[in-house]
């Protein structure tokens, strides 16, 4: 199944090169947390809340001064996001849909709590203890833009309204056995799924995962640059619906900053046939500058693989980017466009680096949203 390659030796067997060298296509610094990704990409449009969550974010950045300094810059962030938050609360609230008003109001209660309890944090010089509790505040903050998501922003196109589609949110835990690794024998990665940027995507992956179509699987390809796995015993490379006793596939599906709605089949950005140079320009649709909502800007980006010039071919095969940041570094990613991110790693990613070709995922268990699933496959198969 096609994923980019990168030089890579033999045994890639039928993954070929379709990609130039990175480093000369990079540009811009990038937002390289899952979190912080998945937090900007919901479709929500409240100023106030964003005017919160920067400045808690900016304290990542901050943490990273040597010295006593790393903590006035703390500082600094902390008064300005309970600044936005008393100044912002009546606007945050506003925006929170009806029915889950009252999560809302407690979570910001819990914020403003919290962001009391990281200010003495800080005043007692406890620089181990910021980050923490930053995680914890953006974890409110986070569920209060969730909280903001009323209804599914958008209708999925009729041709793909009968699959299994993943209406918002949802969280699965892959447990991987680890083989030949003194330091590391079991890990457990928390991936977040986000079907309101790739509901069909999204649902796909879901829907196998009730399957347990992964369970027991190897890792089938961990070269450095992705972790990959999907492919079946037997000829085919996908999942084979037993409905219809053929592969079943889903669409190219790219949701882009500034669209309503994701566009479907169709790449966006430049495509490349040379690892050394660009020998062939497809821009498709025209929008290879197009900037995508769900980035390869994170370690643990997990995307569906598929067929090099075959854009629809994507069926069970998924991978885990491996970001290097000397390599790719970009919010303009030469990925970004081409291949369908539909989730994060967002617990335990670094461990991704650990996998190796042969490791077991032992199981994939959903987490929660598992009601956001809907046309599931696996409740007719029974």
């Amino acid at each position: 199944m096609g994923v980019p390659v990168l030089e890579l030796p033999a045994y890639a067997s039928h993954m070929e090169p379709v990609l130039p060298d990175l480093s000369v296509l990079i540009s811009g610094p990038p937002i390289k947390d899952p979190r912080t990704l998945l937090r900007n990409a919901l479709p929500i449009d409240n100023k106030a809340i964003r005017e919160v969550q920067r400045p808690l974010e900016d304290i990542t950045d901050s943490l990273k001064v040597a010295g006593v300094k790393a903590l006035d810059s703390v500082e600094r962030n902390v008064r300005q996001a309970s600044r936005a938050l008393s100044q912002g609360k009546a606007m945050i609230l506003a925006d929170i849909s009806e029915s889950k008003k009252a999560d809302g109001q407690e979570l910001l209660d819990k914020l403003a709590v919290g962001l009391e309890e990281l200010r003495v944090i800080v005043e007692d010089r406890n620089r181990d203890a910021v980050a923490p509790k930053q995680k914890e505040l953006l974890q409110y903050v986070g569920n209060v833009e969730e909280d903001m998501v009323d209804a599914f922003p958008y209708e999925v196109p009729k041709e793909y309204s009968n699959m299994p589609l993943l209406m918002g949110r949802a969280t699965v835990d892959m447990k991987v056995k680890v083989k030949d690794n003194p330091n590391v024998e079991e890990c457990v990665f928390r991936i977040v799924l986000d079907g309101y940027n790739a509901p069909v995507t999204a649902g796909n992956f879901l829907d196998l995962v009730e399957r347990h179509f992964y369970d027991g699987m190897e890792i089938q390809r961990a070269d450095g640059f992705v972790v990959q796995t999907g492919d079946p015993e037997g000829p085919a490379e996908g999942f084979i619906d037993p409905g219809t006793e053929k592969v079943r596939t889903v669409p190219l599906e790219l949701s882009v900053i500034g669209d309503k709605s994701p566009v479907y089949e169709s790449t966006l950005e430049v495509g490349f046939t040379s690892l050394k140079q660009i020998v062939s320009v497809d821009l498709e649709l025209g929008r290879y500058k197009a900037q995508t909502r769900l980035p390869f800007n994170a370690f643990g980006t997990m995307a569906m693989a598929r067929e090099e010039f075959e854009n629809n071919s994507g069926s069970s095969q998924v991978f885990w980017l491996l970001k290097e940041s000397e390599l790719t570094p970009s919010n303009a990613n030469i990925l970004d466009g081409r291949y369908a991110v539909f989730g994060y790693v967002t617990e335990n990613e670094d461990y991704l680096a650990d996998l190796k070709v042969g490791d077991v995922i032992e199981s994939i268990q959903v987490v929660s949203g598992l009601d956001n699933l809907i046309n599931p496959s696996y409740k007719i198969a029974g």
